[in-house]
């Protein structure tokens, strides 16, 4: 059973907080831009600037961080929202804030490790095969046409659906306590990977704090999320996604 409503005064200091982040990961992103060492946080400069691979990881972890809060959080205020007013019985809701936060970000998070051990994969391969060294245009495509494919695909819609829907997901699956609330996290977040994967593999491609990829791509998935005709943008950012991969490779 889902508790009382929370007090406006704690409601508003726990989304002000999720807010701030938000926030501070922007001007993170805009200060790391302006002051040029974007491209050092770049996956390529990590794998190829000598890093043992621990240590790599270790720097894309924390700077993928950034595009967790920047590009994901902004899409799943409305859950957080309704979970801090669910979580108002419960004696420490902002412990349970975030601990549900904290299985979102795990989730995402698994993702950036995936996607980067994948990365230095395929960068092994294309040491070996000197077309693909001399084309690294047929990459940028590639990943551009799946996430546009994936766009059309019933996975990405059935997901979509769960996350344009946040009050009937929190109330088939909310629980007091922190463990729950993590829970609750990472059911969310995976959901919300389900939907919002490829978009953010795009985002993985262009590189942590490029700025106009994060804008535009936040933009695209907060509104297919949170907007009334988010999901009739699907198909035609699908086809604009797909258009750019071919434009890129030719």
């Amino acid at each position: 059973m889902i508790g009382a409503v929370a007090p406006a005064t704690d409601r508003r200091r726990l989304l002000l907080v999720v807010a701030t982040a938000i926030a501070v990961a922007w001007a993170a992103a805009i200060a790391v831009d302006l002051a040029g060492a974007s491209r050092l946080l770049h996956h390529d400069a990590l794998i190829e600037g000598g890093w043992p691979l621990p240590a790599a990881v270790a720097v894309f972890v924390v700077a993928w961080q950034l595009m967790i809060a920047a590009m994901m959080l902004p899409s799943s205020l409305p859950l957080v929202r309704l979970f801090v007013g669910a979580a108002a019985g419960q004696e420490r809701p902002g412990r349970a804030t975030a601990a549900l936060m904290g299985g979102y970000a795990s989730v995402w998070t698994a993702f950036g490790v995936v996607a980067f051990l994948f990365d230095v994969v395929v960068h092994g391969f294309v040491e070996r095969a000197p077309f693909l060294e001399a084309h690294p245009q047929v990459i940028a495509a590639s990943v551009l046409v799946v996430a546009g494919a994936f766009q059309f695909s019933d996975l990405k819609d059935r997901c979509l659906r769960e996350c344009r829907h946040p009050a009937p997901f929190l109330m088939s699956h909310y629980a007091r306590g922190t463990r729950a609330a993590f829970r609750l996290g990472l059911a969310h977040g995976m959901f919300c990977l389900g939907c919002c994967w490829a978009l953010m593999l795009v985002g993985f491609a262009a590189g942590v704090a490029n700025l106009w990829w994060m804008a535009a791509l936040t933009a695209l998935m907060v509104y297919e999320k949170t907007a009334r005709r988010g999901r009739q943008a699907v198909a035609p950012i699908g086809v604009g996604l797909i258009a750019l991969g071919v434009a890129t490779l030719l």
